[in-house]
């Protein structure tokens, strides 16, 4: 690589100069004609270069129409009106831009506005919500985007200061196409990158001082107790902490900072990361690098001389994150080394300030010793670890925390340290799901909480079943000999509930394997809040803590205790308009323009839906293998009511080859009529990166039990394996043939969509495990099995024994109303 260009991004921060309207002190650069670049400099010049914020704004040519009078200028675009009073600087009275269809909402320059919440910097400490920065979504139609004080990029990919006074912000008057401003957003300031695959498993982490043994063998048991991982974090303990007091600087005492092998704890580095490896495990381990490198360190002569000083000093390295040379030393030396002995990705645990006191005496606010200090290093570490990761080819792939708009650039996110409460498991997935507004897309967070708190099992069980859903799962704890999230450490019960959980991740690797490429290449946000599909819905807003995950299944996570008459967990749900279906159960939903529904679910489950026609990809599970690949046999759930088509897609998990054309994939087409047609089509691509056969096991869930099945395979009629399994509503039609091949399976029968017959079984279940009298349980039993009354009916008679249940009814409740008006006793 040139030397010169290793810190470059292949940026194009011009735009169009057909798209730009300019005055003396103004620019307006129309990116589309719903995004305006809005610019006012004192002295006239303008910026040019990428910032921090914006690599690419070479939009295409935008139309646009102009007009000036009377000292007004007039810009207009097919769905914005920008008025603006020349020679004026920005302010409300003189810069008005107004949105021209629904919900035709006029913001003035400056004026204080709503928008739907961005994400925030980390969750450290945090006990419940926090305040989060802007996005890009408001239910005023627009949003804007400050980019006034970031850097600019030089043409040396580094670090710059922009003109003094300069206002420069980005108008989103998207109305209520808030996948079309995200996506926007995406082009402006970079697409979120493609993953390697071993990102998508389940990672492993805790914060204690591991010895190489002790970790080997516990991803041993791991292995023997069937947990899939694919990925074994290493914390700070992987390098010395303890300096000897010979060795110590006194003016950074603390070993917090470190690149040296603790060999007490680790001998064999080298070892432990070639057997992790050949236990398809990726590695990363942590940093903090802001008390640069001491004399104690290994590489301190090597790192002295690059750096200029001379080793017999002893004298520390500061860490000088605005050195280009400094940084390349930082790479080429301390990290480069362990890379090429195993080390896949870091961990920048950065959390230490802005003032950059690790280099002189802190800054005082708004004063700065070079005027390039206004730079949050975090920033900056977090880009050019991508930059240098990627290098030879490599995925990029880091960890580190959100370091402001574009950071989704720069994956994957450290959402810090959170308190151990129910209060911080509720928070999360509505961050997670609100993060999408800025683009952040692949937040991982400390699954279980971190520190403090209480020690609660049942909420580590719900919390893991939100990581299973989550961009990252990544199992965390603090370090306290109290706090583990081994499953086995849990009892049996809960133990076996949550490794169950752990293998779904795995199982569902080909679903967020092709979400991964969605994101990247149709620029769509695995989580997405549910508003982005109904943003005209009152209730679409008031579930937060409900989205979408991929472009099948909506999520309703549980983020409160189970009740302990019933041992049901209960959480809020909206069903959007249409027929839904529960993943595991099969059990249909019905709803007539959308309707709130409390939903209960054992602690084995938590409600998660797939839409009409959903076809949900999975990996069959192969016991003890915790491998991520191209699976020779695979699953696809398929749910009846719509027609739809899935397109799987596989790639060689890791390097950037893709680009050049390097995947796979397979179209998946459910046909819905009279009668339902799946098809399997003949793969296309690069056939190379994927087995030459596979066996399919498809699984019809949701459809009636009673329906007929004929399979093809290249049009010739094959002799189909049918099982049929009445606990989850599924019927599954196993068949093996070539990828080139095309299966075609008809269902065909009076009736194709499951009648939920299975209801009253299952409200007999929840009458069984409810801890009540027996004499109530068969008076309840009685009256809500009455044929003559309606289910309000049945729930208020029911309601007279047990009046002091609202889970026990509630739960009744959903499963007589899963398409029945409660009240008219009609088919919703």
């Amino acid at each position: 690589m040139d030397s010169n260009k290793r810190f470059c991004w292949d940026v194009r921060p011009a735009a169009a100069a057909e798209n730009q309207v300019r005055g003396r002190n103004y620019r307006f650069t129309v990116l589309t004609d719903r995004l305006i670049r809005l610019e006012y400099a004192p002295d006239g010049r303008f910026e040019d270069r990428a910032t921090q914020m914006a690599f690419y704004r070479d939009f295409p040519r935008c139309d646009y129409t102009l007009k000036r009078g009377d000292g007004e200028l007039v810009l207009e675009t097919a769905a914005l009106i920008l008025r603006f009073r020349e020679e004026a600087p920005f302010a409300p009275d003189t810069l008005r831009l107004k949105l021209k269809a629904e919900p035709g909402s006029e913001w003035g320059f400056g004026e204080p506005f709503e928008d739907l919440g961005g994400t925030a910097r980390t969750l450290d400490t945090v006990n419940g919500r926090i305040p989060v920065g802007r996005g890009v979504c408001s239910r005023w139609g627009f949003s804007v985007l400050d980019d006034s004080d970031s850097l600019a990029l030089d043409d040396s990919g580094w670090v710059a200061v922009r003109a003094e006074g300069n206002r420069d912000s980005y108008f989103f008057g998207y109305g209520y196409d808030y996948r079309g401003a995200v996506r926007d957003f995406y082009r402006l300031t970079g697409a979120p990158s493609m993953l390697p695959a071993y990102a998508l498993g389940n990672w492993w982490s805790r914060y204690h001082a591991y010895t190489q043994e002790e970790y080997l063998s516990l991803i041993q048991r791991f292995a023997d107790e069937d947990i899939p991982f694919s990925v074994g974090v290493v914390d700070m303990d992987w390098h010395i902490t303890v300096i000897p007091p010979e060795q110590q600087d006194p003016n950074r005492p603390s070993g917090w900072t470190g690149y040296t092998w603790n060999r007490e704890l680790f001998p064999d580095y080298r070892a432990f990361l070639k057997e992790l490896h050949e236990k398809n495990l990726k590695t990363a381990l942590n940093l903090h690098p802001a008390d640069g490198v001491r004399r104690h360190e290994e590489m301190y002569p090597e790192m002295a001389k690059a750096c200029g000083v001379d080793p017999e000093t002893g004298e520390s390295i500061l860490f000088d994150i605005l050195s280009p040379e400094y940084m390349g030393n930082y790479f080429d030396i301390l990290h480069h080394p362990y890379e090429e002995a195993g080390v896949d990705f870091w961990w920048m645990d950065w959390q230490q300030g802005t003032d950059y006191s690790w280099i002189h005496e802190a800054n005082k606010p708004g004063q700065y010793a070079d005027p390039r200090e206004r730079l949050d290093p975090l920033w900056m570490l977090n880009h050019l670890h991508i930059l240098d990761i990627s290098r030879s080819g490599k995925r990029p792939m880091f960890f580190s925390r959100f370091s402001g708009p574009g950071s989704h650039r720069y994956p994957v996110g450290f959402s810090g340290d959170t308190v151990i409460t129910w209060d911080s498991l509720k928070f999360q997935p509505e961050f997670t799901a609100m993060a999408s507004n800025v683009g952040y897309c692949w937040w991982s967070h400390d699954i279980g909480g971190h520190m403090m708190g209480v020690k609660d099992d049942q909420m580590v069980v719900r919390w893991i079943q939100l990581g299973v859903f989550s961009p990252i799962n990544r199992l965390h704890s603090s370090n306290s000999p109290w706090l583990n999230k081994e499953p086995w450490s849990y009892g049996p019960e809960k133990g076996s509930i949550m490794k169950d959980w752990l293998r779904l991740r795995h199982r569902m690797f080909p679903y967020l394997y092709t979400m991964n490429r969605r994101t990247h290449a149709a620029l769509e946000p695995l989580v997405q809040p549910m508003y982005y599909s109904h943003p005209k819905c009152a209730a679409a807003y008031e579930v937060p803590d409900q989205f979408w995950f991929g472009s099948e299944l909506i999520v309703v996570p549980v983020t409160q205790p189970n009740d302990p008459v019933t041992g049901l967990g209960e959480t809020e749900g909206w069903i959007p308009d249409g027929c839904w279906f529960d993943l595991f159960t099969g059990l249909r939903y019905a709803s007539r323009g959308g309707r709130k529904m409390r939903l209960y679910r054992p602690l084995e489950r938590i409600p998660v839906l797939a839409k009409s026609g959903a076809i949900v990809p999975l990996a069959q599970y192969e016991a003890h293998d915790n491998r991520l690949t191209n699976s020779d046999h695979m699953e696809v759930l398929v749910f009846p009511g719509e027609s739809n088509t899935f397109t799987l897609y596989e790639d060689g998990g890791d390097g950037s080859e893709y680009r050049q054309g390097a995947f796979a994939e397979t179209e998946m087409n459910l046909k819905w009529d009279s009668e339902a047609e799946f098809t399997i089509r003949p793969a296309f691509g690069d056939l190379s990166l994927i087995p030459e056969s596979r066996k399919w096991s498809i699984r019809l869930r949701g459809f009636h039990q009673d329906a007929a099945l004929s399979v093809k395979i290249d049009g010739r009629t094959v002799e189909e394996n049918v099982t049929r399994d009445p606990q989850t509503n599924t019927v599954t039609v196993t068949v093996s043939a070539p990828v080139t091949s095309e299966i075609t399976l008809l269902v065909t029968g009076d009736t194709l969509i499951h009648d939920n017959a299975d209801v009253p079984e299952r409200c007999k279940e929840i009458i069984r495990v409810a801890q009540i009298p027996y004499g109530i349980k068969d008076r309840i039993w009685e009256s809500i099995t009455d044929p003559a009354k309606n289910a309000h009916r049945k729930l208020t008679a029911a309601g007279a024994w047990v009046p002091d249940q609202s889970v026990l009814l509630g739960a009744l409740r959903e499963l007589l109303t899963l398409t029945e008006d409660e009240y008219l006793g009609s088919q919703i």
